[in-house]
């Protein structure tokens, strides 16, 4: 019997399509025959996967089976840990505080979040990397002590650019920028690409509800892939809702004119969690997490590649601005070793040559040939 390709089509606001049920399918080339019954061998019976055109997902007797609310207060507790952040423009900060917030120290941030949860950013992270976010919190409330003097090379303080203030260490890095992106990159994007799309998470059970009743009606697989969307910071309605976004989602959504982004990281969210729920062959589903590494990957480096733009278009004439988009474009590079492995375009050595040579540990020294040189290479290797 002659294989076919997968026919997508939208059909009654959701997708729909052919494919071979995971279930009674033992032949790994069975999954696009072109047939709606079983195989001449019986091995293999065809069914339609219907997508939902919003992050919804409910069992046979009606059940909600998608819960991400760990991933939410994370998303919560990094969108506070800002907000203080970026108060050091006007008075000092403590960086004790910013730990603090970070470990989610007594379910609360030490007192300083304004809700109450047992999840943590700090955990989530590798050692090396909560050493290094720990150090940028130290240099931040360094900075802040200097909250009312201008900053120039060489001095921590202000700048204001417009309406907007930023404020700089002496080195001219915009250090709440590289901890609210940095963990971005660290905590959510690894997070939702490498661990809970990886092996670990998805070769697990998708037959038996968590916990009925206890209200946990999904599978240990659908609650990792409902992880992996919490991580993405977008509503259940991204294709139609680009105003309720977070982080990620942000940034997928700036990068959309570009990349048409919105579109396939949704659909590959939400075609994802059908062939789980409905029982698909799962060599589907994984087409789907590659599909959602690549892509998030290349928003990391398109959204470099923006900033980057930004700061030498502001080079020389707004230093405020130079520096606070230049410190953005330094995150989203360093983002991009948290792609995964088996999908990732650039390598870890084109990283660090782009952070530590061509822009550096003093971005007051970046000249706008530096911007060029990183723009053109993160171009070239991504094909933009």
């Amino acid at each position: 019997m002659n294989k076919s390709k997968l026919l997508l089509f939208v059909f009654a606001g959701a997708l729909t399509f052919t494919a071979c049920k995971k279930k009674g399918c033992t032949d790994p080339d069975a999954e696009n025959f072109n047939s709606e019954a079983e195989k001449d061998d019986g091995t293999c019976t065809f069914a339609e996967l219907n997508v939902p055109s919003t992050y919804a997902y409910t069992n046979d007797a009606g059940n909600s089976t998608v819960s991400y609310s760990g991933q939410t207060d994370r998303l919560n507790q990094l969108e506070e840990m800002t907000s203080y952040m970026k108060s050091g423009t006007g008075e000092e900060i403590s960086a004790a505080v910013l730990k603090d917030m970070f470990a989610n120290t007594d379910d609360n941030g030490g007192g300083n979040f304004t809700f109450s949860s047992s999840k943590q950013l700090e955990s989530k992270c590798f050692e090396s990397d909560v050493d290094m976010f720990k150090e940028w919190m130290d240099s931040l409330a360094v900075a802040s002590a200097d909250f009312a003097t201008t900053a120039t090379d060489g001095q921590a303080g202000i700048l204001n650019s417009g309406s907007s203030t930023y404020l700089f260490a002496a080195n001219g890095i915009e250090y709440t920028q590289l901890i609210e992106k940095g963990l971005m990159g660290a905590v959510f994007m690894y997070q939702a690409t490498q661990v809970y799309m990886g092996s670990g998470k998805m070769n697990v059970d998708n037959t038996t509800a968590v916990d009925a009743a206890g209200g946990k009606h999904y599978t240990e697989m659908e609650h990792h892939w409902d992880e992996a969307f919490g991580y993405f910071g977008a509503p259940v309605d991204f294709l139609t809702n680009t105003t309720d976004i977070r982080f990620w989602a942000k940034y997928c959504n700036s990068r959309n004119d570009q990349l048409g982004s919105n579109a396939t990281m949704m659909n590959a969210f939400l075609k994802g969690r059908a062939l789980i729920s409905q029982g698909f062959d799962l060599t589907l589903r994984d087409a789907e997490i590659k599909t959602l590494r690549q892509t998030w990957e290349r928003i990391s480096a398109a959204q470099a590649v923006a900033y980057l733009e930004g700061a030498k278009e502001n080079f020389g004439t707004d230093n405020g601005k130079f520096l606070h988009e230049l410190s953005e474009a330094y995150a989203f590079i360093l983002n991009l070793k948290y792609a995964p492995l088996e999908t990732r375009v650039i390598t870890f050595a084109e990283i660090d040559d782009l952070l530590e040579n061509t822009i550096g540990d003093n971005f007051w020294a970046v000249t706008s040939a530096d911007l060029t040189a990183a723009i053109n290479t993160i171009n070239s290797i991504y094909g933009f």
